[in-house]
């Protein structure tokens, strides 16, 4: 059973590497919908940059999932070795990876609103005026059509399905 678990970790590991992979070769395209986007509504497309925004593959977008994917790795290792410790920090690693995905999914149901949140804290005029959403859609629109939502839904489904099946798989370990 801890080779099953393990096989759904690794497999979880990659869906966390599918995100910084699809965003460094397609998230220059992204940023470039986005800033046209805002050039057309009449906004300077540097307030991205200025603000932190990013569709590529820098910062959080690369290092968080591919945290998660080292974490995966490393648990499937101790499991295919069947080492003790490994079915307690499974436990421990497999939680925090769904509740990492729980926030994931949460994030990208509420993208628009986030985004139209945090542009209304800056109190900057500019950024009030922004169509939060066309603004999204023209930088998702420069992603492939089999990434939102193919990918982004096959990746849940990896890592919700997976995490039950390493909590089964340990119970019946």
């Amino acid at each position: 059973m801890l080779t099953i678990a393990a096989i759904a970790q690794l497999l979880i590991a990659a869906a966390f590497v599918s995100i910084p992979l699809v965003r460094h070769r397609y998230g220059a395209a992204a940023t470039a919908a986005a800033e046209a986007e805002l050039n057309r509504q009449g906004v300077r497309p540097s307030v991205l940059a200025e603000h932190g925004m990013r569709f590529d593959a820098g910062g959080h977008e690369t290092w968080a999932p591919l945290s998660f994917a080292v974490m995966m790795t490393a648990m499937a290792g101790l499991n295919l070795a069947g080492a003790p410790w490994g079915h307690t920090l499974t436990w421990i690693f497999q939680v925090l990876v769904l509740l990492a995905n729980v926030f994931i999914l949460y994030s990208n149901l509420t993208a628009a609103k986030g985004v139209e949140h945090a542009f209304a804290k800056t109190g900057d005029p500019e950024l009030a005026r922004i169509d939060v959403r066309r603004f999204l859609a023209a930088a998702e629109g420069a992603f492939p059509r089999w990434v939102m939502p193919w990918l982004q839904n096959a990746r849940h489904v990896i890592v919700f399905g997976g995490s039950i099946l390493v909590f089964i798989a340990l119970i019946v370990a």
